[in-house]
């Protein structure tokens, strides 16, 4: 009787040595609270146990549920650079240290969002002056999993010359103008990938429940079942050994040897393409945190399903939404730069991918409310598909915000395509300049047009702006123009801005069959 007890006493103590207070890495020290709003604080105890929040003259206490989780709710609180402390007790205590209070903005996206202040233009000059300690800076790492993720591993830190190299580019410039122009402190967390798709961002199952993503989820199976079958390896296997004796010989024979490694199968399966994976593994253990809004840079990796990414990236979008409980919160993104080779041939150049995803983006802003499109078909480069210039881009994304959500009267929207009427050989075309007016760069000659006849073939046009919104647009070679088009190939020569400095969004007043619509 004596052993039972003493053994029930030492696994009542070994139980009690287990049990402790667990916060995820996004709930630590530096961190910064959305201002305004309520601030979910959550973490993990044993079943049962009652955790007490205190922050100021706040306490909240929540029961840990049966799977361990508890949540308390901060109520709202005005903006405070004044360092505090987050006192949490349940079966031990915590102190949150160094936390603030003003305006918090998920960066996400893919290459372009991720791509980092250390790799950008004037680079060591924006590291160097990068003393902002009033802005925090935390990076979830990149896990592609069908399994959903509680917590990840990183943590909130200062900004500083110390901590900003590694950090999204596009990000820290966005953060930086809204702390410089609200004086308030600002919180932002990249949770950028590079490469990944769109799709990669949504809860699978969602996915599988909407037609409109049928072919899809039944490429996505049929890719699934190939990468996990025998067949797979051994291709694999045998690629990989080929790939080997390729460089064996290269060496041998002295030659250069830049062939990449044949990909695994887990490569798709872990990674950044696969439905749901980002979901699961970089965006869930952030949902529910206070954010204000959330900006976007991705499209590049689905360009080739332009046609299927107007509804698929609303779609997105929609679901975060309804993931992170706040209502329809800002969204911003950032329209693809201009890239690849130009084209001097029109039919050539208007057979473009990219820019009917960004069609598919410019419609985005139709289809969901607080959302907005930064344009930067100024500011990409041909020969490589993640421009440097990132502090122009977070500035236009800026703009959308300090504008619709801070109430600042600024030029903010680039010129979109608003009618045309075909007449006398010409288009007459009218655009929204938002109270702007149209203007030409570089040169005073517009660039950028084509027009087409009944013929549906393409040719390059001149065009004159006849009004501050309007422009008339003809081709010697088209004597009946009955569709137009401006700056609609995938690196387009154009130069047409508003007089504010915003470049005029890519457009077509056509409706011809997409390119990148599934066949049926």
């Amino acid at each position: 009787m004596k052993i039972a007890t003493l053994t029930t006493l030492l696994a009542a103590l070994a139980f009690t040595a287990r049990a402790e207070l667990k916060l995820p890495a996004i709930i630590g020290d530096n961190m910064v609270l959305q201002q305004k709003q309520t601030n979910p604080i959550w973490g993990w105890d044993t079943p049962g146990t009652e955790v007490t929040v205190t922050f100021g003259d706040q306490t909240k206490t929540a029961k840990a549920g049966g799977d361990g989780k508890w949540t308390v709710k901060l109520d709202p609180v005005p903006a405070n650079a004044k360092p505090a402390t987050i006192s949490i007790k349940g079966s031990s205590a915590k102190e949150l240290k160094n936390v603030l209070v003003g305006e918090v903005w998920i960066c996400s996206g893919q290459s372009n969002m991720q791509w980092n202040v250390g790799s950008c233009w004037d680079a060591d000059l924006e590291i160097a002056t990068a003393k902002y300690p009033n802005i925090r800076l935390i990076s979830v790492p990149q896990v592609g999993t069908q399994e959903p993720q509680k917590d990840f591993k990183g943590e909130w830190k200062e900004c500083s010359p110390q901590t900003v190299g590694g950090f999204s580019a596009v990000g820290f410039f966005y953060g930086r103008v809204l702390h410089r122009m609200l004086d308030v402190p600002v919180g932002l967390i990249n949770n950028a990938w590079g490469g990944s798709a769109c799709e990669a961002w949504v809860r699978r199952d969602l996915l599988e429940k909407d037609p409109r993503f049928k072919l899809l989820m039944t490429n996505t199976k049929n890719n699934e079942t190939f990468l996990t079958s025998d067949a797979a390896k051994k291709k694999f296997a045998d690629d990989t050994a080929a790939w080997q004796k390729r460089q064996e010989e290269a060496k041998k024979s002295g030659k250069p040897f830049n062939e990449r490694a044949p990909r695994s199968p887990d490569s798709w399966l872990t990674g950044n393409a696969r439905p749901g994976n980002i979901y699961n593994g970089v965006l869930l253990p952030t949902i529910g945190y206070g954010i204000k809004g959330a900006i976007w840079y991705q499209g590049e990796s689905n360009a080739g399903r332009a046609f299927e990414y107007a509804s698929l990236f609303p779609f997105m979008i929609q679901d975060w939404r309804t993931e992170w409980k706040q209502g329809d919160f800002p969204f911003y993104w950032v329209q693809l730069a201009d890239f690849m080779a130009e084209k001097t041939d029109a039919e050539q150049a208007t057979a473009s991918q990219w820019a009917e995803l960004r069609e598919s983006q410019t419609k985005t802003q139709s289809a969901i409310p607080n959302g907005g499109q930064a344009v930067i078909i100024d500011l990409g480069e041909a020969n490589d598909i993640h421009p440097k210039n990132k502090r122009d881009v977070a500035e236009r994304l800026a703009r959308w915000a300090l504008v619709k959500d801070y109430g600042m009267k600024l030029p903010y929207r680039s010129p979109e395509f608003k009618s045309a009427e075909f007449k006398d050989g010409k288009a007459i075309v009218t655009l929204d300049t938002f109270g702007s007016a149209l203007r030409t760069v570089d040169i005073s000659e517009v660039k950028g047009f084509v027009v087409c006849g009944e013929d549906k073939k393409w040719a390059w046009a001149e065009a004159k702006i006849v009004g501050k919104d309007k422009l008339e647009v003809s081709a010697k070679s088209v004597a009946k123009p009955v569709a137009v088009r401006y700056a609609w190939s995938d690196n387009p020569v154009c130069n047409l801005f508003s007089t504010d400095g915003l470049p005029v969004t890519p457009f077509r007043s056509d409706d011809f069959e997409m390119l990148t619509k599934p066949k049926q």
